[in-house]
């Protein structure tokens, strides 16, 4: 029986960790989970799920939440402490890091000096704080596993046996992969939720729109897989079949194809290295019939190419870059901004950053506030 903590139970990816759990109930056993604001699914999650121990990020709820609860045994903690005490929970296995954002950097580096196996999910963390959080894991020799479906899917590409060339990272283009320049610079809410092939969270669905999320996940998997920015490349893949690639010195090319779904590649990380049969539909190759790809158009997506520079800037750019994102693409969510402005925010912002040292996750802490109250000023004179 594996014993697994899952921080960020209420969010997308939270929520499909527990359904993979569902289909394992003798193999995989929730012992705690943690969540923030939407303490009625908490609530639901730890009644179903019984864990020994529940985080309650936001302890001005617990009141609320406890009511909820009713007369479920589970032990109730409450604010950050309570929330990294689960994330190291010594009678776990394995932690799903599953918290958006930077939020998620001390849960994470908790887990990881509690000698936990990590399911990764927290791109914001790596693109942050890549550096520090990567040399942890070499020091500890920790079980890192990604589980965004294109790391995973170069995870499962790598055979160990050959000189990796390149690395290539498909997307979907979002829905607005035939637009115009001026169509998505004045895109709003409502249209840019419609992810034509993934059901995800509103901010990563923005991100996947302005092909922000891509950008993010090239520094991503530069930490990941130790491999220098220019041998790391993007290309447009509609169908979402094929989730990531790895080409090889000798000419060969390894992917790994699925239906666009992320239960595969969390099942993947809670069991890996074996691989568990399941319901999850297998590819029909004649039902999808083709298979398409073209290179993104960095004029009408410009934050891929923003992101790929702050990545190659290094120190705290990406750790601006990160923040300053988080910042805009909420106001975008709120109607305060364009989908075109968060490139121009974002932009802004990295433009007015004074590079300093990056070594420690307190000096990237320190930069992604910075970058927070430069997006937030710069949000104000747009209002103006």
């Amino acid at each position: 029986m594996k014993k697994i903590v899952i921080c960020g139970s209420t969010g997308s990816i939270g929520r499909q960790t527990l359904e993979v759990c569902e289909w394992f109930p003798e193999e995989l056993q929730v012992v705690g989970l943690t969540g923030g604001s939407n303490i009625e699914l908490l609530a639901e999650q730890t009644k179903k799920f019984k864990p020994q121990v529940v985080a309650l990020a936001d302890e001005r709820k617990y009141a609320d939440f406890k009511r909820l609860l009713g007369d479920c045994p589970t032990e109730i903690l409450v604010g950050e402490d309570g929330v990294l005490a689960v994330a190291g929970l010594s009678s776990a296995d394995l932690q799903v890091a599953a918290i958006s954002g930077l939020a998620g950097l001390k849960p994470t580096i908790c887990g990881l000096q509690a000698g936990l196996a990590i399911a990764f999910a927290n791109k914001e963390v790596l693109v942050a704080c890549g550096q520090p959080v990567m040399k942890l894991v070499r020091e500890l020799g920790a079980d890192f596993y990604p589980v965004d479906s294109e790391h995973s899917a170069i995870w499962q590409s790598m055979d160990g046996r050959g000189e990796v060339a390149s690395l290539v990272l498909t997307c979907s283009g979002g829905p607005f992969k035939q637009a115009t320049a001026e169509e998505i610079y004045r895109a709003t809410p409502v249209d840019t939720l419609k992810h034509p092939t993934w059901s995800m969270g509103a901010k990563i669905t923005v991100d996947s729109a302005t092909l922000m999320n891509k950008g993010l996940e090239i520094i991503e998997a530069h930490w990941l897989f130790d491999m220098p920015y220019e041998k790391i490349s993007a290309v447009i893949h509609p169908e979402s079949i094929i989730h990531s690639m790895v080409q090889y010195g000798d000419g060969s090319l390894l992917a790994q194809f699925s239906y666009p779904d992320m239960r595969l590649p969390i099942q993947y990380a809670l069991f890996y290295p074996k691989r568990r049969a399941n319901s999850l539909r297998p590819l029909d190759f004649a039902e999808i019939g083709k298979l398409t790809f073209w290179a993104p158009d960095e004029e009408r997506f410009p934050c891929l190419r923003l992101a790929r520079e702050a990545g190659m800037a290094g120190g705290c750019a990406p750790a601006v870059l990160s923040g300053a994102n988080e910042v805009v693409n909420a106001a975008f969510l709120a109607g305060r901004i364009t989908l075109g402005q968060i490139y121009d925010g974002v932009a802004a912002v990295l433009s007015a950053y004074q590079m300093g040292p990056c070594d420690t996750p307190e000096q990237v802490i320190e930069a992604d506030c910075w970058a927070r109250r430069e997006a937030e000023a710069w949000l104000r004179k747009q209002s103006c």
